[in-house]
């Protein structure tokens, strides 16, 4: 009793609260009864019951000098919390640059390797049978080169034989949204078509090697799967080749339309990827391919860009590289942002740090060491064959529109030695990109190891 009238004395507060009383009261009340009923349990009625008998003035002034007013729809930060909102501004968005510019310059070196290496093995392959003029059952490199090669060749002859010209009026006389449609559907098809090339590929890269080792017995059924191989093959690779440069096309008109149709398709494209792809979920696994898709993604826009530049070189009147380097600039600056959106806002509704993405990077360097990794998704699986047709078909009639008029032997003498600096130039840029690539690769291998080191250390 005593402690009930204690409560009683501290009942009236100078911010007219009546809680304390009331509550006593029925403390009181209940203990006279012998009730079984806990006070605790009525407490919050009771305070909101009276709540609904204050005042206004009251009730606003109780929520000014009491709480936080957004503590009902937020809730009290921590130091994880904290190191979401950097890690989602600043600490991702640099890694995950880093590692899709990397991948960008893996496929480049692929890209290079098909135009200089391949073509090299292939003369001395062919050179090497002339001169000894005796046929021997060729390795299964020999055989994967000159798959690539005749895929390339085929490519190429398909392409000539395409009006780029009638598409590109065609495309350019279509509506912005259909323009839009028509890049989305393109840009779907390249990556179905990426993925699908790359098993394709494999699979003949597999059927050389069964030809090239086979006992004499098999030798007909591994020749004529052999083939059949390739001839799947060039029929992916033609299809790939045709979308690209058709999406290559869609992005020329574009840029050269006088109603701002780039803009309009760099906005809706690459937030239409944003909405598809960020409010979803994803395991890291998924989001390690979809960082190598951007890559390639990424590449495959620098192609797109060196055909708008052959066009305009082939077709643009007046002063027109400003414009082509603004265009470009906008093109390759939205691409990053929407890339570095995508991947920060993805990370942080599944609860991805950005070590995942060193741990990427790291994986991919292992690639380009050439070290075998555990698991074969974890690699970056590029097939440079389409690309390298489209880029060929585009440079093709460029040289031919800058060689001097003369005789046919003067002409002949001007192609091979435009294809010689054109060689020299090429493989002078692998190996410059090969070796920063290696070089870059062991330096953070090996600080991936050290760091890792000092982890198990501490």
């Amino acid at each position: 009793m005593s402690s009930s009238k204690q409560l009683r004395q501290r009942s009236f507060n100078t911010d007219g609260s009546f809680g304390d009383s009331v509550v006593t009261a029925v403390h009181d009340s209940c203990e006279k009864e012998g009730s079984s009923a806990e006070p605790l349990e009525l407490k919050p009625l009771l305070t909101e019951e009276l709540t609904l008998k204050q005042s206004p003035v009251t009730y606003f002034l109780d929520k000014v000098y009491n709480g936080n007013s957004l503590w009902n729809t937020t809730t009290l930060g921590n130091e994880k919390g904290r190191e979401r909102v950097y890690d989602t501004i600043f600490r991702l968005p640099w890694r995950c640059e880093l590692l899709i510019d990397v991948g960008c310059f893996v496929c480049f070196y692929s890209f290079l390797s098909l135009l200089t290496v391949v073509p090299t093995r292939v003369v001395m392959t062919s050179w090497k049978l002339l001169k000894t003029r005796k046929f021997k059952r060729p390795s299964p490199i020999e055989l994967s080169d000159f798959g690539c090669f005749i895929i390339v060749a085929c490519g190429i002859t398909v392409l000539q034989q395409i009006d780029i010209s009638l598409i590109y009026h065609i495309i350019r006389g279509q509506a912005t949204i259909k323009l839009y449609v028509i890049y989305n559907v393109l840009e779907i098809f390249d990556r179905l078509c990426q993925s699908f090339n790359g098993d394709v590929l494999q699979m003949l890269f597999h059927s050389a090697e069964g030809l090239a080792r086979c006992s004499p017995e098999t030798q007909s059924t591994r020749f004529w799967r052999f083939i059949s191989d390739q001839v799947l093959a060039v029929v992916a690779i033609i299809v790939h080749s045709f979308i690209l440069l058709a999406q290559a096309i869609t992005l020329s008109a574009c840029i050269v339309a006088h109603y701002n149709a780039l803009p309009a398709l760099l906005v809706s494209n690459n937030f239409s990827e944003i909405k598809s792809y960020v409010f979803k979920g994803y395991k890291k696994d998924n989001v390690h391919s979809m960082v190598y898709f951007d890559s390639i993604e990424r590449f495959h826009i620098s192609t797109f860009i060196l055909f708008v530049l052959a066009q305009n070189i082939m077709e643009a009147e007046g002063p027109w590289f400003q414009s082509f380097l603004i265009h470009t600039l906008s093109v390759y600056l939205c691409e990053v942002a929407i890339d570095v959106i995508k991947h920060s806002f993805i990370a942080k509704f599944n609860n991805i740090t950005p070590i995942a993405y060193s741990e990427f990077l790291e994986a991919l360097c292992k690639q380009t060491l050439h070290t075998q990794t555990e698991d074969t998704k974890k690699n970056l699986k590029f097939v440079p064959l389409a690309p390298a047709c489209v880029v060929i078909r585009v440079l093709v009639p460029v040289y031919a529109a800058n060689l001097p008029y003369s005789p046919l032997p003067w002409k002949l003498f001007w192609i091979m030695l435009f294809s010689a600096i054109t060689y020299i130039l090429l493989t002078s840029l692998k190996i410059l990109i090969g070796l920063v690539l290696k070089k870059h690769a062991t330096w953070y291998v090996n600080r991936c190891r050290r760091r890792n080191h000092h982890l198990h250390a501490d």
